[in-house]
């Protein structure tokens, strides 16, 4: 990597969450089209489109060992080697390759996007925890973790408020390990099996030819009313899958995550209460509870998401269709597309496949060229992770890295951010490209 000195033209580095190299400098924004809020004049829409890699970490992060993981974790790295190289043009074209080694992917003289790495502050390495601070907002305390499953007495409660008859499993594994050696005994009982990992997740999966997905759903939300306060689980995930003839499958199109309400505003927030339009790709709307969430469309896979998220950028989404229950609009001057690609992560990283995770980076790659064609100048785009999933080291679990950041506005110039020291960066530049916010002290 560069050194750190360089920022961005097109964003400015705002409050506690600034660049380690702690200048604030002119952000280079033309801002005499800045979106003004729902009863502001008439000005073209400005947007700010970010869109979250799950699971791509760039290297372990200095407390790392804290949360049980080894220097070596650097999941796109250790995928790039496994893979031997991987062929990203575009994310390379952006910077991908100056931001850490990756075999196939050199560094770039001239990048097209700023780039750099950036920190996780809070206290964790989950899904929740990464896309909060993401928007914003900064935990200092973790989620609580059941390394030896969870206690009787929960689950003695979940099965009486349910009613399911009884529970399988409740140890930590790997999704599609646990349904193998339980589908048996769930088709012959009925009874859910439950599991957890390394990550603050209690996860209920059952074969939809026995347990209806709104059964299962409902399951869920009687898990989460349990799961608060003293538990402090991060989320409720509903695991539905059935049998085909290649053998079990998971249905991730129909998978739900129910996680904790945020519990102080973040960016999103601020965004829809000045009128702005906030549209969640993927599981975004589950892991903020679709708090400051304006529209949503769930996806079946990273192919989707990233078709929706360019129907999104070439305003080809019904969004009437989408509305969440107390949006009552569809129009405004500022938007913020906010997409989650789970593939890397759920069916790659979990389950320990680097092969198939580079092939979902390369599948990525691929749809890079016409996002960027569809940008104008009053569009800012920003590509990260929420956290490492390294597929080459011990365990099926989430690695404690650094995620990559690549910040691109057509007609701007590239520049190294370096290290930025908390994932709230996104939530600063999104809030003062949009609406001049800045991000809670």
């Amino acid at each position: 990597m560069q050194p750190e000195g360089a920022l961005f033209p097109a964003v400015k580095r705002i409050g506690r969450h600034a660049n380690r190299t702690g200048d604030r400098q002119d952000s280079g924004i033309d801002s005499h089209r800045r979106c003004q809020g729902a009863n502001g004049g008439h000005l073209k829409m400005r947007r700010a489109i970010i869109i979250v890699i799950d699971a791509l970490g760039v290297g372990a992060l200095p407390d790392a060992a804290d949360y049980g993981d080894i220097p070596e974790c650097n999941t796109l790295g250790n995928v790039a080697r496994a893979s031997q190289g991987l062929r990203l043009p575009h994310l390379g074209a952006l910077g991908l390759g100056n931001i850490t080694e990756v075999q196939g992917v050199p560094p770039v003289a001239q990048p097209l996007a700023s780039y750099g790495r950036m920190m996780e502050v809070s206290k964790g390495k989950d899904t929740t925890t990464g896309h909060w601070e993401i928007a914003g907002l900064v935990l200092d305390q973790p989620f609580q973790v059941y390394p030896h499953g969870f206690p009787a007495e929960l689950l003695d409660r979940f099965v009486a408020e349910t009613d399911c008859g009884g529970i399988l499993g409740n140890c930590p594994a790997s999704g599609t390990e646990i349904i193998e050696r339980f589908d048996p005994r769930h088709v012959a009982t009925g009874f859910p099996i439950v599991y957890t990992s390394a990550d603050s997740v209690f996860q209920v999966a059952c074969n939809t030819d026995v347990v209806p997905l709104e059964t299962l759903y409902g399951w869920c939300q009687i898990a989460r009313g349990l799961l608060t306060d003293d538990y402090n689980v991060s989320r409720v995930i509903a695991r539905p899958y059935c049998r085909t003839e290649m053998g079990l499958k998971r249905l991730s199109g129909a998978r739900r995550d129910l996680a904790v309400t945020p519990p102080k505003p973040t960016v999103l927030n601020r965004i829809a209460d000045r009128g702005g339009l906030v549209l969640g790709i993927g599981k975004i709307v589950d892991i903020f509870v679709g708090s400051g969430i304006t529209h949503s469309v769930h996806t079946n896979g990273n192919a989707e998401g990233l078709q929706l998220t360019l129907q999104a950028i070439r305003n080809q989404l019904d969004l009437t269709s989408l509305r969440e229950s107390r949006t009552t609009t569809d129009e405004s001057e500022c938007q913020l597309i906010f997409t989650n690609l789970v593939d890397t992560d759920a069916l790659y990283g979990h389950r320990n496949d680097p092969v198939g995770y580079g092939r979902a980076l390369e599948e990525i790659d691929r749809a890079i060229p016409e996002m960027l064609n569809h940008l104008t100048d009053d569009d800012l785009l920003v590509i990260t992770g929420d956290h490492g999933c390294d597929p080459t080291v011990p365990g099926t679990d989430h690695t404690r890295e650094y995620v990559p950041l690549l910040v691109y506005q057509p007609h701007q110039a590239a520049r190294s951010l370096g290290t930025c020291t908390s994932f709230a960066w996104i939530a600063d530049t999104a809030a003062d490209w949009l609406l001049r916010l800045r991000s809670a002290p």
